[in-house]
């Protein structure tokens, strides 16, 4: 049963069987909009300052990313904030030298002019920001002079391409992980990650993961989008698909989209052990009705069904 899907996305799923083709197919897409300094620097003041609003203090000096994409834009954003390590985690490899270096530079003059937020979306978070819709309560002139030091920006530029043991500042990415101790066990103090977690596959072991990298008071900072991802005609028209037909619309990519409802994210953070510090739901009443739904979805919470996005901050 095709459902609310668009036949485009089911074509390609299963063109992904046909070894001749599927050589010839674009690579699977990386992280959208991530090759876009903009982005990356709205991405990361709005993790940033909901953080800080809800008790992180400052800046932590090791900050992992769960699934950069096209670039490390957010984490280099951590970096030029006074953050001394960053970890990119991947499944598929997508980030070039080439584009990091374009968007550093990108956004080192961001930065350097205290720009203001260009995210406005939801979760809002303006009311945060100073009169310039900067969060210069958290990056104050003193830190961010010496964040911004040409030295320092030289060594970040390094780090990225031909890193040098002495630089006061470290980059790692990592791509595909699918170990656990491909990160140090207790050695990251904040994780991050912004429209990835529903395409993972495997939840539970990832939350798991998480928990094992943090410190002790650790903080994580997650954007899940519970969207369609282009896949059906209405946001949620994906739980209008039979299991069957969603097996061939997969095919053999290395991941799509895992499905799963907003309940279960906040279940899998606090199984791992996690504490959930905030969560907020965006809640939308335009999709498919509960007599739509697939045999799978038919138990599906009216909460869950119209989920459309969670924001999540938790610490270990």
């Amino acid at each position: 049963m095709l459902g609310d899907m668009r036949l485009g996305p089911v074509a390609r799923g299963l063109l992904t069987y046909v070894p001749t083709i599927n050589d010839l197919l674009p690579g699977t897409a990386g992280g959208g909009a991530t090759n876009s300094a903009n982005y990356c620097y709205g991405v990361w003041l709005k993790h940033l300052t909901l953080l800080h609003a809800h008790g992180m203090p400052s800046v932590p000096p090791v900050i992992a990313e769960l699934g950069p994409g096209d670039s490390l834009g957010v984490g280099l954003c951590a970096l030029l904030s006074g953050a001394d390590n960053y970890v990119g985690l991947d499944v598929v490899a997508h980030s070039s030298s080439e584009s990091n270096q374009t968007i550093l530079s990108e956004l080192v003059r961001r930065f350097r002019e205290r720009a203001p937020n260009p995210d406005h979306g939801w979760p809002h978070f303006d009311s945060y920001l100073d009169a310039r819709q900067f969060p210069g309560g958290i990056l104050d002139e003193e830190l961010l002079q010496r964040a911004l030091r040409p030295e320092r920006v030289d060594a970040i530029r390094r780090a990225v391409t031909v890193p040098m043991e002495r630089d006061p500042v470290k980059v790692e990415y990592k791509a595909p992980w699918f170990d656990p101790h491909v990160v140090e066990k207790d050695s990251v103090d904040l994780i991050v990650s912004h429209s990835v977690l529903e395409h993972v596959d495997d939840l539970p072991g990832t939350y798991r993961a998480l928990y094992q990298w943090l410190k002790p008071g650790g903080w994580m900072s997650h954007q899940v989008d519970f969207k369609s991802h282009q896949l059906s005609r209405r946001w949620n028209g994906y739980r209008t698909c039979s299991e069957g037909m969603w097996t061939l619309t997969v095919g053999r990519r290395p991941f799509l989209i895992n499905r799963q409802p907003a309940s279960v994210h906040l279940r899998l953070l606090q199984e791992a052990g996690f504490t959930v510090i905030r969560q907020d739901k965006h809640v939308r009443d335009d999709g498919i009705g509960r007599s739509e739904l697939a045999p799978r979805w038919a138990g599906i919470s009216d909460e869950d069904l119209n989920c459309s996005g969670l924001y999540v901050i938790a610490r270990k």
